[in-house]
C-alpha cells in the first residue's frame, strides 16, 4: 500500500474555520443541546478572531442553578 502525505494550507483551513458551513454546524449542535436542556436557556453564534464559535447560556435563575450545580450544560454538549 502507497504511503500518503497530506500538506494542509493554513489559509484554506482558516477559511474553512470561519465559513457559513462550520457556523451552520455549530449553531445546529448548540440548538440541540439547547433543545435537550429545556426552558432558561439560550444560544448564539459568533465569528471569532480564529474560528466560528457557538455558545449556550443559562438564562433563568434555575437553569444558572443546574448549569452550576450538576453541570447540566456540559452534559447537553457532550453527550452524558
Amino acid at each position: 500500500m502507497a504511503k500518503v502525505t497530506v500538506k494542509l494550507k493554513s489559509k484554506g483551513v482558516r477559511a474553512l474555520l470561519k465559513s457559513d458551513d462550520i457556523r451552520n454546524v455549530c449553531a445546529e449542535r448548540a440548538r440541540a443541546a439547547v433543545a435537550h436542556l429545556g426552558d432558561g436557556y439560550e444560544t448564539n453564534t459568533y465569528t471569532g478572531r480564529t474560528r466560528v464559535n457557538a455558545g449556550i447560556k443559562a438564562t433563568t435563575r434555575q437553569a444558572r442553578r443546574d448549569a452550576l450545580k450538576y453541570g447540566s450544560i456540559w452534559k447537553a454538549v457532550t453527550g452524558k
